[in-house]
């Protein structure tokens, strides 16, 4: 069976913005682009909290399924929801199986989770996951470090950047920002 592919998911944090932007391509196996316009964000908890994810579009969405209801059980806690989920996806058995990452923020926070228990926050304010993640984290923190950019152009120029380098990401982007 071939392994679906592709994706990239970037969040930047500035002063007055957070902004998490995704690529739209869907590749099968390594060479064949399967779809241009996948959407990979949402937004969550009345619009508070912006999500995306790398990996099994069916686990990923389990995975949010089970992050909104922390979400709702910890009135919003963007930290406290993230590290409950993090401990029910490490411990159980069904849940170690999901092939998934998710990026998430808030306007205080933002947050990389993965099925091994981490929850993991940047020292920089700039996160990405997805195969051209490393790519778009490096341009990020460039623009972030040496521009007065706000956070949603450092998205779209970052995330411009590495679709120009990486073979899984396109330059179909999907943005959703937080003022």
């Amino acid at each position: 069976m071939m392994e679906l592919h592709a994706t990239t998911i970037l969040a930047v944090r500035t002063a007055n913005k957070v902004a998490i932007g995704g690529d739209g391509q869907v590749t099968l196996g390594q060479s064949m682009i399967m779809k241009h316009g996948a959407r990979k964000l949402r937004r969550l908890h009345k619009g508070q909290i912006l999500a995306g994810f790398a990996g099994a579009t069916a686990d990923a969405f389990t995975l949010f399924e089970l992050f909104e209801a922390k979400l709702e059980a910890k009135r919003g806690n963007l930290v406290q929801a993230a590290v409950d989920l993090a401990k029910e996806w490490r411990k159980d058995k069904y849940l170690r199986k999901l092939e998934a990452m998710l990026l998430l923020a808030d306007r205080e926070h933002i947050l990389l989770l993965s099925g091994t228990g981490d929850v993991i926050e940047p020292d920089d304010n700039v996160a990405a996951i997805g195969s051209g993640g490393p790519y778009a984290l490096a341009a990020a923190r460039a623009l972030a470090r040496n521009t007065d950019m706000d956070a949603e152009a450092i998205v779209r120029q970052a995330m411009r950047i590495a679709s120009e380098i990486c073979v899984f990401t396109n330059d179909h982007l999907s943005l959703e920002v937080l003022e």
